[in-house]
């Protein structure tokens, strides 16, 4: 039988939580184990990345909860990363989805893949991924579908303080009917490039 490798599942954990981190009893609940094993296995992860110099990131404790961290040392580095980094542009998909969410908000995506006539979900996820739209609720629609809105980075990433200085639309595009559909992509990729 293949011996467990709780130091390197327990890294992939810490890892996918991101920011919010793991307490140890949820560690224990997903590793199926007791809490003072967990901590056994947070000690000794956390004394590698300690014994381990050349390794970029270390294992910290905030309020209970264990998180994966760069090194205070490499702050330099990263903060010069943060600053160069270009602005990443979506793609055409994207930006109709967006369009679509930020004017017609909340919305399902049924009702997106209407507008647009393709698939959405792939546009839908870098979306939330990258913080521009969220979960703003369900539908009371058969299988309560979830509606998305879009956040406060959107409206940051546009230089706007709210959803009444969205650039009005003209008449005939508000409806978005599918064959009008490119002139609203259009229009609102237009407005957006010259304020963004």
């Amino acid at each position: 039988m293949a011996i467990i490798n709780w130091l390197g599942i327990t890294e992939s954990l810490l890892f996918a939580a991101g920011d919010g981190g793991l307490t140890l009893k949820q560690l224990a609940q997903v590793l199926e184990i007791e809490e003072f094993e967990a901590a056994g296995i947070i000690e000794e992860l956390k004394e590698r990345y300690e014994k381990e110099e050349e390794r970029g990131i270390g294992l910290m404790e905030l309020a209970g909860t264990y998180q994966l961290a760069t090194k205070r040392e490499h702050a330099p580095y990263l903060k010069k990363l943060v600053e160069s980094s270009q602005p990443q542009t979506l793609s055409q998909a994207a930006l109709e989805t967006l369009a679509i969410v930020a004017y017609k908000q909340p919305i399902t995506r049924a009702e997106i893949e209407d507008i647009r006539g393709v698939k959405t979900e792939s546009a839908l996820h870098t979306l939330v991924v990258k913080g521009l739209i969220q979960e703003t609720g369900r539908s009371e629609g058969p299988g309560r579908p979830i509606l998305y809105g879009t956040t406060k980075e959107f409206l940051d990433c546009f230089g706007l303080r709210d959803l009444a200085e969205l650039p009005p639309l003209s008449e005939e595009l508000t409806s978005a009917e599918p064959e009008e559909a490119d002139l609203f992509f259009e229009q609102f990729e237009q407005v957006f490039s010259n304020e963004s």
